[in-house]
């Protein structure tokens, strides 16, 4: 067996199991769950349409490229999104069955040339990061995003010595926990790290169609195409259609950026056996070029933070994320004692901050907070949050 496996950390929801394991929620009131960010809104009925019209496709084996009408579809849509010139669908898009098993994927492409290699990543963090940093053999090295620095990283502090031995670099933006987006400034001086340390920057972007008001969030092609970065050198952007086509189950996504990389990752992927089925690229092309139910879908997510926001901010200090689906507020408590006496009190379920982070020198900087998605029903959302305001009331 591979001993790496004995590295990985469990998995946040299985802390949460094990944390909550004998408690009884409130049995006067339904259980409420504000833990794992699955989208409950409907998925659009052209993309669900033309996903029964395409069952005939299980008859064919899938190409592990995607078919060309679906790579010039994510490229007319990332053209559009992101203000490109140009978006090769031969060379610089590769289709995925969602950004998970992608960003697990591209850390084993990437990992092995350097010595002592690092992945560095923001803490908290989405725990693939981890666990592809581990079994690709690198060592994590932890970027601390806390309430002192506006959860945001700071890069400046990062010492060359760090960037010599980087081959990954995780970029979170939207964030995930706290919302927050990477800025242009920021982004120009990691591409120029990456370029003078040859390292690769890998933009986790699923959140990016979630977002308040008229002003976009940037994204890291987009940051490319601004200062003069045509070819995307050392950059990757992930997407997906979890959020923001309301389809986590459909397993779809797509990888783009430099032509350089996605060559060898297409060669990895070809042995790792991962193709999008032929029915489920046919009903991502609907999704990625229907832009309607993607503004209804905001429009859903801006009355429930408005209404929720509105019975939480008296009672805790709290604030409407940048963009994505979650609020992440400081605590006065523990978090784990948060959660436990909500949950038994309330029947609300939230997560754990400090399972989203790791400890570096004595801190956590996911500690004293609780992550909550509000992918709920908006009723369900404002239910949740007169429950949580009335436990906080309480003490």
């Amino acid at each position: 067996m591979n001993p790496l496996i004995h590295s990985l950390h469990p998995y946040p929801f299985q802390k949460l199991a094990e944390l909550i394991e004998g408690i009884t929620p409130n049995p006067a009131k339904p259980l409420i769950k504000l833990t794992i960010g699955e989208p409950q809104h409907e998925a659009p009925a052209i993309v669900l349409d033309t996903l029964a019209k395409s069952l005939s496709g299980i008859s064919k084996y899938p190409s592990t490229k995607g078919e060309l009408p679906l790579r010039d579809s994510i490229s007319q849509w990332a053209k559009r999104r992101f203000k490109l010139e140009s978006l090769n669908p031969d060379t610089q898009i590769l289709p995925v069955t969602g950004t998970r098993e992608a960003l697990f994927a591209i850390t084993q492409t990437l990992v092995g040339e350097k010595q002592n290699s690092l992945v560095v990543s923001p803490n908290p963090f989405y725990q693939i990061y981890e666990g592809a940093g581990i079994l690709a053999g690198a060592e994590m090295h932890l970027l601390p995003c806390s309430a002192e620095t506006d959860y945001k990283v700071n890069y400046h502090n990062v010492s060359d010595d760090v960037w010599k031995r980087c081959e990954v670099l995780f970029v979170c933006s939207p964030n995930n926990p706290s919302g927050a987006i990477t800025t242009l400034e920021e982004y120009a001086f990691l591409i120029e790290k990456a370029k003078a340390f040859n390292f690769t920057i890998v933009a986790d972007e699923c959140y990016s169609e979630i977002y308040f008001g008229d002003q976009a969030p940037l994204g890291l092609l987009e940051a490319c195409q601004i200062l003069g970065n045509k070819d995307y050198q050392h950059c990757l952007i992930f997407q997906s259609l979890s959020k923001r086509s309301n389809m986590p189950g459909l397993r779809s996504g797509f990888v783009a950026g430099d032509a350089s990389i996605m060559k060898p990752f297409l060669l990895y992927r070809t042995y790792q056996g991962c193709a999008m089925p032929i029915h489920h690229q046919d009903a991502s092309i609907a999704a990625w070029d229907d832009e309607e139910h993607v503004i209804k879908n905001r429009e859903i997510y801006t009355r429930k933070f408005d209404a929720v926001l509105e019975i939480l901010s008296p009672v805790m200090p709290i604030n409407k994320p940048e963009a994505g689906f979650y609020l992440w507020p400081k605590l006065t408590m523990t978090d784990e004692d948060f959660c436990t006496a909500l949950y038994q009190e309330e029947s609300v379920l939230v997560l754990p901050g400090s399972y989203l982070g790791r400890e570096v020198e004595g801190i956590n900087p996911g500690s004293h907070h609780v992550r909550m998605a509000l992918v709920a029903e908006e009723s369900e959302c404002v239910e949740a949050a007169k429950r949580i305001r009335d436990f906080l009331n309480r003490r």
